[in-house]
């Protein structure tokens, strides 16, 4: 499947986002936890409020570094929300689509103080059976 964008665009508040959450949880790599933050948002059925790309130095990373070996699947998600979401599957309207989940996600991450570890991070985050 060919991948939806070439790079993503992490904004400066979404990369100090990222510092916080790879001192709390010693998670090494921000891609890796870009993928959370993009699961976490999609979990919520309310689109997510519009990041515009800015000028400002934040993180630039390549879809493959985000998406790693999960390319498809990562790639099949957001098509997925972006038709359920009316957004059109132009280039520049999928990459915005993307940047909102992620930067939203993000901020439902590093929200909050009871965050000490990767396991109260996991015990937080990953879905209830």
């Amino acid at each position: 499947m060919k991948p939806p964008v070439d790079h993503l665009r992490i904004s400066s508040l979404g990369k100090d986002q990222l510092i916080k959450l790879k001192r709390q949880t010693g998670i090494e790599h921000w891609n890796i936890l870009c993928r959370w933050a993009f699961c976490v948002s999609l979990r919520e059925k309310s689109h997510p409020p519009t990041i515009q790309a800015g000028s400002e130095s934040g993180v630039e990373m390549s879809w493959k570094v985000f998406a790693g070996e999960y390319s498809d699947v990562f790639s099949g998600l957001i098509l997925q929300r972006a038709r359920h979401e009316g957004v059109e599957l132009a280039t520049e309207e999928l990459s915005q689509c993307l940047r909102s989940h992620i930067h939203r996600g993000l901020g439902y991450l590093a929200s909050g103080t009871d965050i000490r570890n990767i396991g109260n991070f996991i015990e937080r985050w990953s879905p209830k059976t």
